[in-house]
């Protein structure tokens, strides 16, 4: 919890509270009024963010609605920056070994066409997700892109933020940093990128709660069946034994066994409902800061051949991670090396995007066309 403390005790001096440490692993604040009012303090408040706490301490953690109470405090501050990260960059050694890691295209070949050096625009963005059904899960996933090239670089992402949370020196871009990293891509073809790939990181963030959260309703289930099983059973056997009764008092008895039998099943299937109400997933997703990293990089100039045409694109070598990125991606998620490369406008997508068609076996790229050509399926 240090990390959590000081970004607490930094953003409360900031907004001119005074705040002093203490142990252990705690906070002493005296907040001035507009604090108070946000965060629902008293003036003198002490607050814990461990196991151990000060005595009288209020716990402080990344759950409950404290990053709620703490965004509220910052309103709109903080959410876009921009920071030129310096960098030395290093010779790269053979150019050629760095692509044939980077690149993995099955249906064509490549050449380099050239190597530069410049700047690159890396685009970060935070999202918050919150999960809900019978037990909550909120957290934090991070999407990152050359917007120079149009690449997704989550792995170069990870450690531009680990250098910039290590550098304590903050710089802003410079003009001819800026002018060398260029305008960027097109804001509308990465704001069609987001949501697809928003999507897989959510899901793969949620994927051990959605696992948990299945074996919990699979027992609670499990445990509702059983119990109306038993009920059920016990009403068949007193029916069955009532079959060859004759007399008022058998039918009425058959009567009542078999409206308990319909009252079973009305019950049981109400508590499924019940369940299936409490075990509701409900995830919202909200956009919660961005970051345009401006980076050292070496621009790879790279011709790909596809039968008789070809197509030139860029691949920057980052020297944050010493890596070159994997290349654009015209549909998919992108965030793997293999690409195929179309016939019609040499789009480079993932290897599904150009799968055959379920209907009439005819592969067709997902980029250039949004149903078959030949038979028109989806």
């Amino acid at each position: 919890m240090g990390a959590l403390r000081e970004f607490v005790a930094e953003v409360l001096e900031i907004e001119g509270a005074a705040v002093e440490p203490i142990e252990p692993d705690g906070l002493e604040v005296l907040a001035p009024d507009p604090v108070r009012a946000v965060m629902g303090w008293p003036e003198l408040a002490r607050l814990g963010f461990g196991v151990e706490m000060p005595a009288g301490a209020l716990p402080v953690g990344l759950d409950g609605d404290w990053l709620d109470r703490f965004g509220g405090l910052l309103g709109e501050r903080g959410r876009w920056a921009e920071r030129q990260l310096d960098v030395p960059l290093p010779p790269v050694g053979d150019p050629t070994r760095i692509l044939d890691k980077a690149l993995d295209l099955p249906n064509a070949v490549w050449r380099l066409h050239g190597v530069t050096e410049g700047w690159a625009r890396c685009l970060l963005l935070a999202f918050r997700y919150t999960a809900v059904s019978d037990e909550k899960r909120e957290g934090l996933v991070w999407l990152a892109f050359n917007e120079g090239t149009g690449a997704a670089i989550d792995d170069i992402g990870k450690r531009l933020r680990h250098l910039l949370a290590a550098d304590a020196d903050w710089q802003a871009p410079i003009a001819d940093v800026r002018r060398a990293a260029g305008c960027g891509s097109d804001p509308a073809a990465l704001a069609a990128r987001l949501p697809p790939l928003l999507d897989l990181r959510v899901r793969r963030e949620l994927e051990p709660f959605l696992r948990a959260m299945r074996r919990r309703f699979e027992r609670d289930r499990g445990r509702v069946h059983a119990y109306h099983d038993d009920l059920r059973t016990a009403s068949v056997r007193k029916l069955a034994a009532l079959s060859a009764a004759t007399g008022e008092k058998a039918e009425a008895d058959r009567n009542r066994e078999t409206q308990r039998i319909a009252a079973v099943a009305r019950e049981y299937a109400a508590k499924l409902d019940d369940l299936r109400h409490n075990f509701a997933l409900r995830v919202t997703v909200d956009w919660v800061q961005g970051l345009a990293v401006y980076a050292p990089v070496r621009h790879f100039e790279v011709v790909i051949k596809r039968r008789k045409s070809e197509r030139r694109l860029r691949l920057d070598w980052h020297a944050t991670a010493r890596a070159a990125e994997v290349p654009p991606c015209d549909w998919g998620a992108g965030l793997e090396r293999a690409r195929l490369v179309c016939d019609e406008a040499l789009h480079l997508t993932e290897p599904t995007g150009q799968a055959p068609c379920p209907s009439c076996g005819k592969p067709w790229c997902r980029a250039c066309h949004d149903a078959c050509p030949r038979c028109g399926t989806h």
